[in-house]
């Protein structure tokens, strides 16, 4: 018995770090909830260099799986943002449109909304074409993973992005190109109640 847990553990030891990290993201991937709708709360905080005290924000956001994100900021000032796959769209407290952005003439948006739908789904196979993705199982039920760009364009968005999660994503970390940090952290995620129709318009 001892000879075959010490046969174990070395192999363990001299697996390839590629193979240890393909194992630990398989693992992560069969941990993640598959659900097509996600509702849930957020609290981000941004540290911006030149600023002592770092930016505190509050909200709720909606992931439905294939169509878009919702992001609505509710302190200090209330905002929403919408990401679906060809635009990206700022409104107001009152709904109207503050600025859009459509993948049509801005190339550029189809990978930021894509990425972001990734970040926050933790959808390893687009990350995995973007980043260096490292894994760690923390415990039987928590992981983490550090992402690092794989192109300087990228990097000019996010130079080390670190996300953790169990079922579900629960936090977010990222440094920007400028140096900047912030730090989201998810909760009392929901697969209900189904799309009001105010949502079902703006990820229309």
């Amino acid at each position: 018995m001892k000879r075959r847990v010490i046969l174990g553990v070395g192999t363990a030891l001299t697996m390839p770090l590629w193979a240890q990290e393909r194992d630990a993201l398989a693992e992560i991937r069969s941990r993640l909830s598959n659900t097509a709708l996600l509702r849930g709360q957020f609290e981000q905080r941004k540290t911006v260099k030149g600023f002592k005290q770092p930016l505190l924000s509050r909200g709720d956001f909606l992931v439905q799986r294939g169509r878009g994100v919702i992001w609505r900021t509710l302190e200090p000032l209330a905002s929403s943002l919408i990401l679906t796959r060809d635009r990206l769209v700022s409104r107001g407290a009152d709904g109207t449109v503050q600025q859009q952005l459509d993948a049509a003439r801005e190339p550029a948006v189809r990978g930021i909304t894509e990425l972001m739908f990734a970040v926050l789904s933790a959808d390893l196979a687009v990350l995995a074409q973007r980043f260096s993705v490292s894994p760690h199982l923390k415990t039987a039920e928590a992981w983490q993973m550090t992402l690092l760009p794989k192109d300087a364009s990228l990097a000019q968005w996010a130079t080390r992005v670190e996300i953790e999660g169990d079922k579900q994503v629960r936090q977010v970390q990222w440094q920007d190109g400028l140096g900047d940090m912030s730090r989201i952290r998810m909760s009392g995620h929901l697969s209900s109640p189904a799309l009001s129709k105010d949502e079902e318009a703006w990820l229309a």
